[in-house]
């Protein structure tokens, strides 16, 4: 018999923020669930570190670095539970933290993934860019977040303190029911990193689940613990990922309309970058479209298994023309209306 909830944190290199934020998390775990740290093949004394400061806590040691999706996946196929929480390294967590979310999911079986509110560790009054108060992605596949828009973060002053319906939970603390994280295959572990929870989540509304935001409960998150922000690796795994992404999960009467605005989008965002002397990251957008040319003959047969139908939530507007040439800098200026 599993428990009910585990906090598995991966951590990769990631000693000093152990070091900072896994005493509280315990302490604010204690009571609802088991704590416990996923390794990914670490080379900074990390395991030895909790073996010798944390003898209580379960370490589960991966035999290589297979980034987010690949490690997630291998130490959760060793968990046994009703619930997962996968929670970065750099995440300070709040009393009774776990509780809301968990009653909350526990209200509708077709809640499978759930996310906190989240805010700046650095900047505790604002949103954190990772996931602030739930994702969303327009039509054509590009994420934001209530409280973010592109780097535009709102403080929080109670404007997102309402339940609601989200199309992706945030993989920086993100409340899962394990039955369906199997059921669904767990994370693609193509990704390597990022996107990965926005595609689970897609995958899981694609089979009628639901994914919320649960303002009851509040975690504090560093960011940019494993690759800085202005990174162009980071470019070519958010571009890649997402093509990735949008080519597995939209049906296929918007499949094409998407693909040619996005050759033309991706290609001004390429040049954009070349403009402001990003020339690495001006590569890592063509070598991230060539990368998905060179696994379509594979994702086409996967394509042709899944379920596609059209979900809800998704936003039917371009967020970059509203945010740069309407100038809407918050979620609560977009209409409503127009999320279907």
């Amino acid at each position: 018999m599993g428990i009910k909830v585990a906090v598995v944190i991966l951590n990769w290199n990631g000693k000093k923020f152990l070091e900072d934020f896994l005493p509280g998390v315990i302490e604010h775990s204690r009571n609802d669930a088991e704590v416990i740290v996923a390794d990914n093949a670490s080379s900074d004394g990390s395991v030895a570190f909790l073996k010798k400061r944390f003898p209580e806590i379960r370490i589960i040691q991966n035999k290589v670095n297979g980034g987010f999706a690949k490690g997630y996946n291998d130490a959760l196929a060793k968990v046994k539970a009703k619930y997962y929480i996968l929670l970065n390294s750099d995440i300070e967590v709040t009393p009774n933290w776990i509780k809301p979310v968990i009653d909350l999911m526990e209200t509708d079986n077709k809640i499978v993934a759930c996310q906190p509110k989240l805010r700046g560790f650095h900047s505790r009054g604002d949103f954190e860019y990772a996931g602030a108060a739930g994702g969303f992605i327009d039509k054509y596949g590009y994420p934001f977040c209530r409280g973010r828009l592109f780097q535009s973060i709102e403080k929080d002053k109670g404007q997102y303190d309402d339940v609601a319906e989200i199309f992706w939970a945030t993989g920086a603390c993100l409340f899962v029911k394990a039955e369906v994280y199997h059921e669904l295959g767990g994370l693609d572990e193509r990704f390597f990193a990022h996107m990965e929870e926005i595609d689970f989540c897609w995958r899981a509304k694609n089979q009628g689940y639901k994914i919320m935001y649960c303002p009851h409960s509040t975690v504090f998150h560093v960011g940019g613990g494993t690759l800085p922000k202005k990174s162009w690796k980071k470019t070519y795994l958010n571009m890649r990922n997402n093509i990735i992404m949008l080519y597995k999960n939209l049906p296929s009467e918007r499949l094409l309309k998407v693909f040619i605005a996005r050759l033309f989008l991706d290609g001004a965002a390429a040049f954009k970058f070349l403009i402001d002397g990003g020339f690495k990251d001006f590569f890592a957008v063509a070598k991230a479209h060539f990368r998905f040319y060179s696994m379509l003959p594979r994702l086409a047969k996967e394509r042709k298994k899944a379920s596609l139908d059209p979900v809800t939530r998704i936003y039917q507007k371009n967020i970059a023309f509203e945010y740069f040439l309407k100038k809407k800098k918050k979620y609560s200026d977009f209409d409503e209306g127009k999320f279907s």
